[in-house]
């Protein structure tokens, strides 16, 4: 008899890729109606379980049972044919159509003629069952990375998925859309759906999750366990195998000089609206300077304008050179790293190997390269001293940036950039989407780098990473400067008041 109170029983799943094993013997059920979360650090083997039951990956062994009838998926077309609909971490879309064209992509209907009109109301039918706002008739590349993921869930939706797969959804939002988030997957499950919630984000998990299953390593280290009464600091252990600290040690040190200074810097976003009014900043050597600030309020625009991917009015300038305006190589010769929000579209070349992401930005020095040819002998053993020093997680350094996870790939960059003894670093969210563990090394990278005399911009959207990391806080709102406070006694409420638009000292 088929067992309904199942919607999936994945058993003995075994994972291979060439020196890897991915999942080793991994069981995983999901009952009917719940919100299950699938717990591990980068790297644990959660995508890749979750993928081979998508379609995407073929177990090498082990039975997998959707609503109690055995399966075999060939391809993610098997899979969705059975309910089953995956939300990646890295969305699959195309920038320059609208979200209607986007959703209607790869289905058989319509055929020949679209009339998007049409569609658009179906969307936004859809759209209101389930509380995922956004305009259908724009084009992606418009749109915030949460509202891109709305759309990767309504893609989802709109192909009649009961049984729904987010991998790491909150990696990239802000702190209100993950409040949203969580409110449309527990409206989801009321209407019957049945969800897998892949995170490593612990007070999420504990916040919406019904149960848990815990990966280290490819291993599951807990399976199935209520969530209730679980601490943070015991499913902290279960994922890295040993107690995490989560406070920074940070030492008292007096900053040197200016290194980084904005002067009333304007800038448009991508939409042609203004997103930087006249700001004006200054970050010392040895100093971390963060910035606060609900997402959206130019804080993306001020790192680009900054490594000189964006134009603006203004001066910026590195140690007393101007770096406004002018390109990228201006800034990278003048000792700036740059840590980007967007790891794959910006941070790395995703169809290079590790070994060629690391030289990306001393290819033409010695004794890596002499300006006409590269000596990827040289090349290969630089990148396999990064490889062991910052701990990333691959077979070899001929590995695919594509086919690492986020923490492994943030590594990466972080390896590239600190390598090369930077005097300034601009951090966009260094540690979005990332482990406890991973989070643990990123903020201790930070700091050594502070102790040795870096000046750091750091942009986050997590306040108590920004209170324990720096040492003074700008908050930013509608591309303002609001006030600035020393991180140490900081108040909170104050912060919270300038990220909503009152300036410091009580002045809207």
């Amino acid at each position: 008899m088929i067992n309904t109170n199942h919607a999936v029983e994945m058993k003995d799943i075994v994972v291979r890729f060439p020196g890897v094993l991915a999942n080793d013997h991994v069981n995983l059920t999901l009952k009917q109606g719940e919100i299950h979360a699938l717990l591990g650090e980068n790297g644990a083997g959660k995508s890749t379980l979750m993928n081979s039951l998508a379609g995407l990956y073929k177990p090498a062994s082990g039975t997998v049972k959707i609503y109690g009838e055995p399966v075999s998926f060939n391809s993610p077309k098997d899979a969705i044919a059975k309910g089953i609909g995956m939300v990646h971490q890295h969305f699959m879309l195309v920038p320059t159509q609208t979200v209607t064209e986007n959703i209607l992509l790869g289905l058989d209907e319509p055929r020949f003629f679209v009339n998007l009109a049409e569609y658009d109301k179906k969307i936004l039918a859809l759209q209101d069952q389930f509380g995922l706002r956004v305009d259908p008739t724009v084009k992606i590349w418009q749109l915030s990375v949460g509202e891109q993921q709305r759309v990767e869930i309504l893609k989802t939706l709109y192909r009649g998925a009961k049984i729904l797969i987010l991998d790491e959804p909150t990696a990239v939002l802000a702190p209100q859309e993950i409040d949203e988030l969580m409110s449309t997957m527990r409206s989801m499950v009321d209407q019957g759906k049945s969800i897998i919630f892949i995170s490593h984000k612990l007070h999420e998990v504990t916040a919406v999750a019904d149960r848990l299953t815990v990966l280290r390593k490819g291993v599951a280290t807990a399976e199935g366990i209520s969530v209730e009464g679980i601490t943070r600091e015991e499913l902290a252990e279960l994922m890295v195998g040993r107690k995490v600290i989560f406070q920074v040690q940070k030492k008292e040190q007096e900053p040197g000089d200016v290194v980084l200074s904005v002067n009333n810097v304007s800038a448009e976003n991508n939409k042609g609206i203004g997103a930087l009014k006249k700001l004006s900043l200054q970050v010392r050597s040895g100093e971390i300077l963060g910035i606060a600030g609900v997402a959206g309020n130019g804080q993306s625009e001020l790192a680009e304008v900054i490594t000189g991917l964006r134009p603006c009015t203004g001066e910026i300038k590195i140690n007393g050179q101007e770096v406004g305006n002018r390109p990228p190589s201006k800034a990278i010769d003048l000792g700036v790293a740059h840590i980007p929000e967007d790891r794959t579209g910006v941070g790395s070349a995703p169809n290079m190997t590790i070994t060629e992401n690391t030289i990306m930005k001393n290819y033409c020095d010695d004794p890596i390269g002499n300006g006409w040819s590269i000596n990827f002998t040289c090349a290969r053993d630089h990148a396999r001293g990064l490889k062991d020093k910052y701990d990333i997680l691959a077979p070899n350094v001929r590995t695919l940036a594509r086919k690492l996870s986020g923490g492994n790939l943030q590594k990466v960059i972080l390896a590239r950039e600190i390598s090369a003894a930077p005097k300034m670093m601009v951090a966009m969210q260094p540690t979005r989407g990332l482990d406890v563990g991973a989070i643990e090394a990123i903020q201790r990278l930070l700091l050594e780098q502070r102790e040795k005399g870096t000046a750091i911009l750091l942009i986050s959207e997590e306040l108590e990473e920004l209170l324990s990391l720096s040492d003074r806080i700008a908050v930013i709102y509608e591309g303002e400067i609001m006030g600035m406070v020393d991180a140490e006694g900081a108040d909170i409420n104050e912060i919270g008041l300038m990220m909503t638009g009152t300036r410091q000292g009580g002045r809207e």
